[in-house]
C-alpha cells in the first residue's frame, strides 16, 4: 500500500504519507522497508515542488517508466483498450470499485487493488505484467531517480524472474512494446508513381 501511495503523484498529502510509510515500516518485509525508508528520506530532501517536476519529468515525459501496464504488453495499438478492461474485469469481480478517474492498470491503482483485496487476484496482475515491472525499474535505476527504490521494493515481494518472464523483458528492451501494423500492408500494396509510370 504505501508503495502505491507514494507512487501517486505527489501532492499536499505527501508529509502524512510519508509519516504513514516511516511508521509501518515495521509491517513490512525488511528489504522493502529498507527501500521506502530511502525513498521517505530523499522525498523529505527533497520537498514537495521538486518532487513534483521530478515525477512529471520521469513518469510523463518517458516512455521507459510509464505507470501504466498494459502499455508494456500491448503497445499503442488497439489491443490495448482489450487489456485495459481485463485489468476492469479483474477488479470488478473481486468487488474492487475505483475511488477517481483513472485507467485500472495505473500502476498506483493497481497496488491499491492488491493492498485492500483478499484474493490473489492483484498479485496475479503483477506476475502478468513482471517484465513491463522490470522496464520501469531498470529505467529508474538508470536514471538515478529516487522512485527507483519504490520499484526496487516492490519487485523484493514478488517471485524470482524466470527464463521466460526475463526472455519477455529483453525482448521489450531491445524491440519496444508493441506496434500498430494493421494498414501498414496496404500501404506497402499501394503502387508507387515511381513504378506505374506516374513520373516520367
Amino acid at each position: 500500500m504505501a508503495a502505491g501511495l507514494l507512487l501517486d503523484y505527489p501532492g499536499d498529502s505527501l508529509p502524512g504519507i510519508l509519516d504513514a510509510a516511516t511508521r509501518d515500516a515495521d509491517l513490512m518485509p525488511a528489504a522493502a522497508a529498507d527501500e521506502i525508508g530511502a525513498f521517505c528520506q530523499v522525498a523529505r530532501e527533497w520537498g514537495l515542488r521538486r518532487l513534483q517536476e521530478h515525477y512529471v519529468e520521469t513518469f510523463d515525459q518517458r516512455r521507459r517508466t510509464a505507470l501504466y501496464l498494459t502499455y508494456y504488453s500491448a503497445g499503442d495499438t488497439r489491443g490495448r483498450g482489450a487489456a485495459i478492461l481485463g485489468f476492469r474485469e479483474v477488479m470488478r469481480r473481486a468487488g474492487f470499485e475505483m475511488a477517481r478517474e483513472e485507467l485500472p492498470d495505473y500502476l498506483p491503482v493497481v497496488l491499491e487493488f492488491c493492498a485492500l483485496n483478499e484474493t490473489a487476484s492483484g498479485d496475479e496482475l503483477l506476475r502478468a505484467n513482471r517484465e513491463g515491472l522490470e522496464v520501469i525499474r531498470a529505467a529508474l535505476v538508470s536514471a538515478s531517480s529516487p522512485y527507483a527504490h519504490l520499484l526496487e521494493a516492490l519487485c523484493t515481494t514478488l517471485p524470482p524472474l524466470d527464463a521466460d518472464t526475463l526472455a519477455r523483458y529483453q525482448e521489450l528492451i531491445n524491440q519496444g512494446p508493441p506496434t500498430e501494423l494493421v494498414g501498414i500492408a496496404a500501404l506497402d500494396a499501394t503502387p508507387s508513381p515511381l513504378t506505374t509510370g506516374g513520373r516520367s
